[in-house]
């Protein structure tokens, strides 16, 4: 095969590449882990850590932030883990959703930026929106049973 033909199979084919690409840009949208009544209900009245918040981050973030699955990095497990300051960052800081990490790495749609969850679905508008206003409600957190996240392998 010449030079010409050889440049033009490549040139098709990425010209063809470009116009329909393999992946969509985003990753796929997730299910409500909520019912109907209970987004209406945290949006409406204040975040409830046990009914609104603790199921979302056990469905979507804590098979991976924990402290067995990525040692030393983001736990999810209890509340002192989770507000403490890593190299990155602090990953809650009550009061302030836009300088917590967890708030912002769960808002971008783009698969070439870090956004969590990294594997499965993101999480929805709803459940984002939600963990926004938990945050800026100040996160609490319960301690004991109610605050321990089940750790879904």
């Amino acid at each position: 095969m010449n030079i010409r033909r050889l440049s033009s199979l490549l040139c098709a084919i990425l010209v063809s590449s470009c116009s329909t690409p393999p992946d969509p840009e985003t990753k796929p949208m997730g299910e409500n882990v909520l019912s109907k009544e209970e987004i209406k209900a945290a949006k409406s009245g204040p975040v409830d850590f046990v009914a609104h918040v603790k199921p979302v981050l056990e469905a979507k973030c804590a098979m991976c932030h924990n402290r067995q699955a990525l040692p030393g990095h983001m736990s999810l497990e209890s509340r002192r883990e989770a507000v403490r300051t890593k190299t990155l960052g602090t990953y809650i800081v009550p009061g302030h959703p836009e300088t917590s990490l967890l708030v912002a790495n769960t808002a971008s749609t783009h698969q070439n930026v870090s956004v969590m969850p990294a594997v499965g679905e993101r999480l929805t508008k709803d459940e984002y929106r939600i963990l926004n206003k938990w945050v800026k409600e100040g996160a609490n957190w319960p301690t004991g049973k109610a605050g321990t996240l089940k750790i879904i392998r």
